[in-house]
C-alpha cells in the first residue's frame, strides 16, 4: 500500500521530534501540522493536541517521529525516537529522517499489527508530498463546510481528496498560534513558529469594524427609508429621479454602502471578496474626488470655468444658427420644399433665440451653481461625472427637442405614407385584430388618397434631412454622455482588491493545484511538491473553493499517473514533470 505523507516545507530544517497531524484514512495519507521538539513531556503533548482537537473539531494525533541528522552525535537519536511509538501509539506510524549532508530523506511506515494477507510487507510504501503551509491556509481552496472527522467518531461522509488536506490545514488555526516567543511547556515548529503574523492596525480595524458597520448601517437604513419616502414617489419627482444620471449613481452608491457595511458575516469567500472589491472601489472613487475637489477650489478654476461656459454656449448655439440657415437655403445642391425649409427653419431659430436669452438670463448664477457641484466631489469622482453628464444634458436640451421634433415629424409622414400606400392596394389595417384585411374603397377616397399621398411624398426629402441633421447632433451628444457612463461603471465595478490580491498575494486567488517531482531514485521515497495554480488572467482569478473540489476529488494515485509517473518498482531516470489538478469548465456562469 502507498502511503501519501503531506509534509510542509517550513519544518524541513526543524530539529528532530514528533510529527503531529492528522490522519485521512478514506485517502490513505497523513497531512503533517507541526514538529513537537525536545524536551517535552509526553503528557503535556496529549493535553494540547486534547485542547487543539477540541477547539478546531480536527482529529489531531501523534503520527510519528522526524529525525534531522546535522552531527554525528545525533546517530543515537534515531533509537530513541523509535521507542516514542509505545508511548504515542498510531498505526501506521511514520519515521521521517532526514540525512545528514545529503538532500535524500528516508521515509518508512511501519505497522505494529500484524498484516492481514500472508504475503504482505510490514511496511507501507511512503509517497512524501511538500506543501507551503503558510499559502495553503491564507487560500480559498478548502471547502466552506466543515469536513467530518472519523477519528473522533463522527459518521458522516465528507468531502475527500486534497480537499480533506486543506480543511485539515485551514482549521487548525489553534495549533499555529504559539511561537518560539511564547513560554509554553510544548515547542513547536509550523509556519509561525519565527513569529506570529499579525499588525497592530488590523487588529484594531478588526475590533473596531463591529461597531462602525453597525452605526453606519443603522444611518444607511435611515437614507434608505427617507429616499422610499412617498412624496418622491410622486410623477414629477419619479421622474426626475429616474432621468437625472446623479439619482441614479447616488443610489447605487446607497447600495454599495449598504451592501459593505451590513452586519451580516460573508457566507463564504466571493462575498467577502466582493465586499472588499466594493469597499476599495469606493475608497478610490472618494480619494479621486477629493483630488478633483482640491484641484478646482486651487487658484480660482471655478470661476475660468464659470467666465468660459457662457462664450461656450454662444458658439455652439452660433455654430447651430449657421447649420439652420443653411438648411434653409439648399444643402449640398439638394432642391428642398421652399414652403416647409423655411417653416421648419424659422422654428428651429425661434427655439435656438429662446435657448441663448435662458442662457444668458443664467450667466450670474452659473459660477456659485459651479462652487456647489464641485462641492459633491467629495461624495466621489463617480457623483461628479454623474453631474458632468447631467449638465451636458442640460446645456444640449435644445438639441434634444430638435430631435424629438424631426423624428415626430419623420414618423408622422412615414405612418401616413404607409397607410395611404395599402389604400392603393384596396387594404386597411384592423386594430381590433391587429392585421391587415381587404377593404374596397370609393372613388372619392381614391382621389384624396392620391393627393395626400403625393404631397406626403414630395416633402418627405425635406422632412427627412432635417432628421438626419438632427439625429446625427443628439448621437454625438449621446456619444459624449456614452464616454462618462463607461468611466463610471469602470469605477464603480473594477475589481480592485482582486487585482491587487493577483500582484502582492496571488495564492489568495489559487483555482488548483499542481505537482512537481522533486526526487525519483531507485529505492528512495517518491517526493513531489504541491505548488498552487493561479489562473491565466488576473479578472479570472475570483475564489472558487467549490469548482475545486471537482479537482480535489482525484486520487493521488491518478495524479501520478499524470505526471508521467508509472509503478514504484519501475524508476526511470531522474527527471522533472508536472502535473495540474485544475476544476473543470464551469458552465453556465
Amino acid at each position: 500500500m502507498v502511503l501519501k505523507a503531506f509534509f510542509p516545507t517550513c519544518c524541513a530544517s526543524a530539529d528532530s521530534g514528533l510529527l503531529v497531524g492528522r490522519w485521512v484514512p478514506e485517502q490513505t495519507s497523513a497531512v503533517v501540522l507541526a514538529v513537537v521538539h525536545f524536551p517535552f513531556i509526553p503528557i503535556q503533548v496529549k493535553e494540547l493536541l486534547a485542547r487543539v482537537q477540541q477547539a478546531s473539531q480536527v482529529g489531531v494525533a501523534v503520527l510519528g517521529t522526524w529525525c534531522h541528522r546535522r552531527q554525528d552525535a545525533e546517530e543515537s537519536l534515531g533509537h530513541f525516537l523509535e521507542g516514542l511509538g509505545a508511548i504515542f501509539s498510531h498505526e501506521p506510524w511514520l519515521q521521517l529522517c532526514r540525512e545528514r549532508g545529503s538532500k535524500f530523506w528516508s521515509c518508512k511506515a511501519t505497522r505494529r499489527q500484524a498484516p492481514t494477507c500472508p504475503g504482505a510487507p510490514g511496511e507501507d510504501q511512503v509517497m512524501l508530498v511538500f506543501y507551503d503551509q503558510r499559502k495553503v491556509l491564507l487560500s480559498q481552496l478548502h471547502p466552506p463546510v466543515a469536513l467530518p472527522d472519523h477519528q473522533a467518531g463522527d459518521a458522516v461522509a465528507g468531502a475527500g481528496g486534497l480537499a480533506a488536506v486543506f480543511d485539515t490545514v485551514a482549521r487548525s488555526e489553534e495549533l499555529f498560534r504559539s511561537d518560539r516567543f511564547d513560554e509554553g511547556p510544548v515547542r513547536l515548529s509550523h509556519w509561525q513558529s519565527e513569529g506570529v503574523e499579525a499588525s497592530i492596525l488590523a487588529e484594531l480595524a478588526k475590533r473596531a469594524s463591529g461597531p462602525i458597520c453597525l452605526l453606519l448601517g443603522g444611518l444607511l437604513s435611515l437614507v434608505s427609508a427617507a429616499s422610499a419616502c412617498r412624496v418622491f414617489q410622486l410623477w414629477p419627482l419619479s421622474f426626475i429621479w429616474s432621468k437625472l444620471s446623479t439619482c441614479e449613481q447616488l443610489r447605487h452608491r446607497l447600495e454599495q454602502l449598504t451592501f459593505v457595511f451590513s452586519t451580516q458575516k460573508a457566507e463564504n469567500p466571493t462575498q467577502l471578496m466582493r465586499k472588499a472589491n466594493v469597499l476599495v472601489s469606493v475608497f478610490l472613487d472618494v480619494a479621486l474626488g477629493l483630488a478633483l475637489l482640491s484641484w478646482l477650489h486651487g487658484k480660482d478654476r471655478i470661476g475660468h470655468l464659470a467666465e468660459a461656459l457662457v462664450p461656450v454656449a454662444d458658439h455652439v448655439a452660433e455654430e447651430l444658427q449657421h447649420l439652420l440657415q443653411w438648411l434653409m437655403g439648399a444643402p449640398a445642391g439638394l432642391k428642398m420644399n421652399r414652403a416647409l425649409d423655411q417653416v421648419l427653419g424659422r422654428f428651429f431659430l425661434y427655439h435656438l433665440h429662446l435657448w441663448i436669452s435662458y442662457i444668458h438670463l443664467m450667466s450670474p448664477f452659473i459660477e456659485r451653481i459651479l462652487w456647489h457641484v464641485g462641492l459633491s466631489a467629495c461624495l466621489g469622482l463617480t457623483v461628479s461625472l454623474s453631474i458632468l453628464s447631467d449638465i451636458i444634458a442640460l446645456l444640449t436640451f435644445h438639441i434634444y427637442c430638435f430631435y424629438v421634433y424631426g423624428a415626430r415629424l419623420y414618423c408622422l409622414k412615414i405612418c401616413g405614407l404607409s397607410s395611404l400606400w395599402r389604400l392603393f392596394r384596396g387594404k386597411k389595417w384592423n386594430v381590433l385584430r391587429q392585421r391587415v384585411d381587404s377593404c374596397s374603397y370609393d372613388l372619392d377616397q381614391l382621389f384624396i388618397g392620391t393627393l395626400l399621398f403625393t404631397i406626403l411624398l414630395f416633402l418627405l426629402p425635406t422632412t427627412a434631412l432635417y432628421y438626419l441633421v438632427f439625429t446625427l447632433l443628439r448621437l454625438l451628444v449621446v456619444a459624449v454622455q456614452g464616454l462618462i457612463h463607461v468611466l463610471v461603471d469602470l469605477i464603480n465595478s473594477l475589481p480592485l482588491y482582486s487585482l491587487g490580491l493577483r500582484l502582492c498575494r496571488p495564492y489568495r486567488l489559487a483555482a488548483g493545484v499542481k505537482f512537481r517531482v522533486l526526487e525519483h531514485e531507485a529505492d528512495r521515497p517518491l517526493r513531489l511538491l504541491m505548488q498552487l495554480w493561479l489562473p491565466p488572467h488576473p479578472l479570472l482569478g475570483l475564489p472558487v473553493p467549490q469548482a475545486f473540489l471537482w479537482g480535489a476529488h482525484l486520487p493521488l494515485e491518478a495524479e501520478r499517473g499524470q505526471a508521467g509517473l508509472t509503478d514504484p518498482g519501475h524508476r526511470p531516470a531522474r527527471h522533472r514533470h508536472t502535473a495540474t489538478v485544475s476544476p473543470p469548465p464551469c458552465r453556465g456562469r
